[in-house]
C-alpha cells in the first residue's frame, strides 16, 4: 500500500512543480492571450477551439464555459469546439483525412478577425498545425496552448499569435496546467467582456 501512496503522492508533486515553474513564466502570455480575445469577442467575432484526445476535451472545456457561464452570468459568449460534431468530423477523415478534420472546418466557418485556440501537449498533431495554417488563410489569429518545446506548432506562430508553452515534457503534467490555462483564459474574459 505504501508504494501507491508513494505513487499518488509523486503525481501530487509533479503537479505542483510544474504549476509553479508555469506561475513564475506563463501570466504574461496568458493576459496577452485573454486580451486578445476580449478583444474578438468584443468586436463581434468569435472563438474556435481543437485539440485531440484530452486536448479535444479541453477544447470543449473551453467553450462550453464561454457559451453557458464561467463563474458569473454573462450573456453567452460566441465560442465554438470543432471537436464536437462526429458527422463532421467522420466524413471529413473518410473523404479528405484526419490532418483536416479542423482545417476544412475552419475553412467553413473561420471569419477574419476570429481566434483559433490550438491545444496539442506536444504541438506536433498535424491536424492542429494545418488548422493553425487554415486559420491564417482566413485571417484569423491564434492561440496556442503546447508543452515541452512547442513543436512545429510553434513554428507557425507570427507575432500576432500567441503560445502558451508549459515548461514539461510529461502529457499528463501539461493536460493538467492547460485545464488551469484555460480556467485562467476564462475568468479574464469573463471580467472584461461586457457584450
Amino acid at each position: 500500500m505504501t508504494d501507491l501512496l508513494a505513487l499518488i503522492q509523486a503525481r501530487f508533486h509533479q503537479s505542483i512543480s510544474v504549476k509553479q515553474r508555469a506561475l513564475e513564466i506563463l501570466p504574461p502570455a496568458i493576459e496577452r492571450a485573454a486580451k486578445k480575445m476580449v478583444t474578438t469577442l468584443q468586436q463581434g467575432n468569435k472563438i474556435l477551439s481543437c485539440g485531440n484526445g484530452g486536448s479535444a476535451a479541453d477544447a470543449q472545456h473551453f467553450s462550453s464555459e464561454l457559451l453557458n457561464r464561467f463563474e458569473r452570468d454573462p450573456i453567452g459568449l460566441p465560442a465554438l469546439a470543432l471537436t464536437t460534431d462526429s458527422s463532421t468530423l467522420t466524413s471529413i477523415a473518410n473523404d479528405y483525412s484526419y490532418d483536416e478534420v479542423f482545417a476544412r472546418q475552419i475553412d467553413a466557418l473561420g471569419q477574419r478577425g476570429d481566434c483559433l485556440l490550438a491545444i496539442s501537449t506536444s504541438g506536433q498533431s498535424a491536424n492542429i498545425i494545418k488548422a493553425a495554417q487554415a486559420a491564417r488563410v482566413r485571417g484569423m489569429y491564434v492561440v496556442a496552448l503546447t508543452g515541452g518545446d512547442g513543436g512545429a506548432l510553434a513554428t507557425q506562430l507570427n507575432n500576432e499569435d500567441v503560445e502558451i508553452r508549459v515548461p514539461a515534457n510529461a502529457t499528463a503534467a501539461i493536460q493538467e496546467t492547460h485545464i488551469l490555462l484555460i480556467h485562467c483564459l476564462c475568468s479574464v474574459i469573463e471580467t472584461q467582456t461586457n457584450l
